[in-house]
């Protein structure tokens, strides 16, 4: 499987192209669909383009999106640091009319444990982000497993080599504890290509979009999203076809 996210935190200062408003994300949906991309992950925004986990903002980018690529699955960030911020953005998420597909949870956040119950409690998938092998042996610890749709191991923006030895580590943990939801592995920034290129290896399922990167594995800035994703689709086929071949 490969994930498209959209646009994270990203402001146009940073990328011209990246989709703000539900209508862009609309149309960046279509495109990523055309490039290879099976889901999607999206961070709302309200009217001023911040991040944003208000009823209304969230309604508006999903209707958005199921209108543009209906069937295919959306789910969104509810990042501690989304306004309000920590528990007080709890009422937001209670509040939701329109509901996502699946959500990400940060397992490096406080209240973790009370969004995933939420989100458990209204029949919405969760993403359980693992960002370290501490976040890794919490959720298995602290977590119903049996509850996860699927877990993130992200790597932040580091080194290649770092974060393919962290990556392991998070993986055999799992593994060793019992964890049997699929894994989608990614990364950020210097760290997103070498995942998208050791999760092909290791038959997982990744992500690809401007949340995670701005450049294409040549290291030229992307014209778009779908640029990204028709990148990834790429070196996915190539790795299995290397593996097959």
């Amino acid at each position: 499987m490969l994930q498209a996210c959209l646009n994270g935190g990203r402001t146009a200062a940073e990328t011209p192209n990246v989709p703000l408003t539900p209508e862009a994300l609309a149309r960046d949906a279509i495109a990523a669909r055309e490039a290879g991309a099976d889901a999607y992950h999206v961070h709302p925004r309200n009217a001023e383009g911040a991040e944003s986990l208000a009823p209304k903002d969230v309604t508006a980018a999903l209707r958005a999106i199921r209108a543009a690529v209906p069937g295919l699955p959306v789910g969104i960030g509810t990042g501690a640091w989304i306004a309000p911020g920590g528990q007080e953005r709890h009422a937001h998420i209670r509040a939701w009319e329109e509901l996502p597909d699946y959500v990400s949870i940060n397992l490096n956040e406080p209240d973790c444990i009370d969004v995933m119950e939420m989100m458990h409690e209204r029949g919405i998938g969760i993403e359980a982000g693992v960002w370290s092998v501490a976040d890794a042996r919490k959720l298995c610890r602290e977590a119903n497993k049996s509850d996860v749709l699927r877990i993130l191991v992200e790597m932040p923006d580091v080194a290649a080599p770092r974060a393919r030895t962290e990556a392991a580590l998070c993986l055999e943990l799992l593994r060793a504890r019992g964890a049997t939801a699929p894994i989608l592995l990614h990364g950020e920034g210097q760290s997103a290509w070498p995942c998208v290129v050791e999760a092909a290896r290791l038959g997982l399922d990744t992500r690809m979009g401007f949340e995670d990167v701005l450049d294409l594995p040549d290291g030229t800035p992307a014209p778009s999203n779908a640029a990204l994703i028709g990148a990834a689709r790429d070196l996915i086929d190539h790795s299995s076809q290397g593996l097959t071949g």
